[in-house]
């Protein structure tokens, strides 16, 4: 029987997301309470995190099995190193101070899926001779401070298509306010049509999420609507505009991009059911970013402007308005 009572692993929260980015110390404390004086071989702690991928593919009777990989950094911590002989600690209660910095080189946000995930965690470990050793593990949230190029689609995006018919022509141009947004926000997307066909159409909106795991040169994709409105019939000789609101769900993930096994892609699909042909579409990519990194990209973006309007009226390059006096 362990003598190892009340064995907890505490972190101090650096905010009110309990969440951790590049180069951030982890700071916590290992407790616990010794029933009796007990010797022990070592007792050490470990941040770590790592991406792993795993999936089966069936090919007839047989089946062919794919993992992957990819660690990001491992530290480890001695609080009681370990020697030759044992330490022994007294009875009574034990509170042993823990601290990592987590490496400032680019990671990826933690994530989990069916056939993947991203993890980081602290975990302790007691070790005595001629015992299993005592451990636990706390996974902690991390957000990477790498964002995908979105200053590019925090503008309206729109698309055109047109679909020919012996009968007419489909023609429709569709837009969202911006290719940017968080997981609960609304974006606001539309749909101008104009049918001069004899066909009756269908407009629709489909937000997607799609999921690539990778093992070297095989991959593994999971494309799932997360998101979907679908319009009232659109008379053949017509000309329509129709909205829609995009709701993004509050448990949406990010999008992924920072890491070589998995990725997180998020598009809108805006087209036109149309019967017994290929259905018209306008594909529009979206971003899916914390809010919190979104605020802070407008921010510096906002910053340098007026560095590079304040640089310009220096040189002289843009002159102030002139006030005058009547």
């Amino acid at each position: 029987m362990a003598p190892f009572k009340d064995f907890k692993l505490t972190l101090e929260a650096l905010n009110q997301e309990g969440t951790y980015s590049e180069g951030d110390n982890i700071i916590g404390t290992l407790s616990f309470n010794l029933k009796s004086d007990t010797k022990v071989k070592s007792i050490s702690v470990k941040a770590k995190g790592d991406a792993m991928v795993e999936w089966k593919e069936e090919y007839g009777n047989s089946t062919t099995y794919y993992k992957g990989q990819r660690r990001y950094f491992k530290l480890k911590q001695d609080l009681v190193a370990k020697d030759t002989g044992a330490t022994v600690l007294r009875q009574g209660p034990h509170n042993f101070k823990l601290s990592f910095q987590i490496p400032h080189w680019e990671m990826p946000s933690s994530f989990e899926a069916k056939y993947g995930k991203i993890v980081y965690m602290v975990e302790a470990k007691i070790s005595r001779s001629w015992r299993w050793p005592s451990s636990l593990t706390k996974e902690i949230k991390f957000v990477s401070k790498s964002i995908p190029p979105i200053h590019l689609a925090m503008h309206p995006l729109s698309g055109s298509v047109v679909k020919t018919f012996s009968s007419g022509q489909l023609q429709m141009t569709a837009s969202v306010n911006r290719g940017v947004c968080s997981p609960g926000d609304t974006l606001s997307a539309s749909a101008r049509i104009c049918n001069t066909s004899s066909k009756s159409v269908r407009p629709k909106f489909s937000l997607h999420q799609k999921i690539v795991y990778r093992v070297k040169k095989y991959t593994k994709t999971s494309d799932k609507v997360i998101f979907k409105v679908v319009g009232d019939t659109i008379t053949p000789r017509s000309e329509v505009t129709v909205p829609c609101e995009v709701k993004i769900p509050v448990d949406a993930a990010c999008t992924l991009h920072n890491c070589e096994i998995i990725s997180v892609e998020h598009y809108l699909k805006v087209y036109l059911d149309v019967s017994f042909a290929i259905d018209p579409e306008v594909v529009f990519p979206i971003f899916v970013v914390p809010s919190n990194l979104v605020h802070a990209h407008l921010s510096q973006r906002d910053h340098i402007r007026r560095l590079l309007i304040h640089a310009a009226i220096l040189q002289g390059l843009i002159s102030l308005p002139q006030h005058t006096e009547e």
